[in-house]
């Protein structure tokens, strides 16, 4: 039996823990639980930030993991993981814009951005989770090696 790489598993349970923390936090203030919301909130943020610290730091002294899956479906994952990797980034855009427009207390602009963004995340967490999947559950990983080569293979 394989076991699963430790730190792709551990930053990868930090992006889940985000995307909870996000949806408990919309709902907090659906109830008008405010404080409770900014809390959990900035919990969420925590959360995502601690999964980019991780990726970062893997990144930049270990390498990224390779798609290790069949030749015929590796454009199909390819694709899906750019999609990932911009929805990642406009999402973090739309995090800080969000929780710099709640804590400047700007909150017309924060309860017009604030679901946006949180949507965004969701669909972030669960492409991240696919990519994990598909890199270290379903497939074994291939080789580690720079973060382009690992995307467009060379």
């Amino acid at each position: 039996m394989n076991s699963l790489p430790i730190l792709p598993t551990i930053s990868t349970s930090f992006i889940v823990l985000s995307g909870l923390t996000v949806a408990l936090g919309w709902w907090q203030i659906k109830q008008r639980k405010k404080e409770a919301h900014k809390k959990t909130m900035l919990f969420a943020a925590a959360f995502a930030l601690i999964f980019f610290i991780i990726y970062a730091t893997r990144t930049v002294f270990i390498g990224n993991t390779s798609f290790g899956g069949p030749e015929n479906i590796k454009i199909y994952y390819t694709i899906f993981l750019i999609f990932h990797i911009a929805l990642a980034t406009i999402g973090a855009v739309l995090g800080i814009m969000s929780i710099y427009s709640g804590y400047k207390n700007k909150l017309s602009f924060h309860r017009k951005l604030g679901p946006i963004t949180s949507i965004v995340w969701f669909f972030t967490a669960i492409t991240g989770v696919a990519v994990y999947l598909l890199l270290y559950v379903f497939y074994k990983g291939g080789e580690t090696t720079s973060v382009f080569k690992a995307i467009f293979g060379f």
